[in-house]
């Protein structure tokens, strides 16, 4: 794409288009659906919705897959006890949807199993059913993270990160 074209589309969009395509009631849902995740496991689970990448970023032609992977490390979510962070990226200027996962639970999960969360968000999205593609990836790779690092319930289970979305 045209590096103009790019930029002007990006620039065009900012978080009250995040707020458009999902409203406060929506984003209150996913965070109380994040929250209610990791009671039964101990990983943390961020989403983070931006609206279009930062102007540093267009300039040198970074895609959204650096964005998220930049977003997990500014997010903090490598930085769990378990190694066990997800981070559900949505890049709404791209319709570009990228799931980022710590070391402990790559080495568990295939990279087939993130793209199919993915691509089921992308469907529900072309349906534009923005805050059901993403409480169904929340619940999915909730489910992943409660199968292989379950909570106890004995131990303490520290919420190590918000639960609210991030929104940009």
């Amino acid at each position: 794409m045209n590096t103009l074209i790019r930029i002007l589309k990006h620039r065009w969009l900012d978080e009250t288009d995040v707020r458009r395509a999902l409203g406060d009631g929506a984003l209150r849902r996913i965070e109380d659906r994040v929250a209610a995740s990791e009671c039964a496991h101990t990983g943390e689970l961020r989403v983070c919705i931006e609206a279009g990448l930062p102007l540093g970023y267009l300039w040198r032609g970074a895609t959204a897959r650096e964005r998220a992977i930049s977003m997990f490390g500014k997010l903090r979510v490598w930085d769990t006890e378990h190694n066990n962070g997800v981070l559900i990226y949505l890049l709404l200027a791209e319709h570009r949807i990228e799931i980022v996962a710590d070391r402990g639970i790559t080495q568990r999960v295939p990279a087939t199993t993130w793209r199919d969360i993915s691509d089921a968000m992308g469907a529900a999205f072309k349906t534009r059913d923005y805050a059901r593609g993403v409480i169904d990836a929340v619940d999915r790779v909730g489910a992943l993270l409660a199968q292989h690092f379950p909570a106890d319930p004995s131990d303490p289970n520290p919420n190590e990160l918000p639960d609210r979305p991030d929104t940009r």
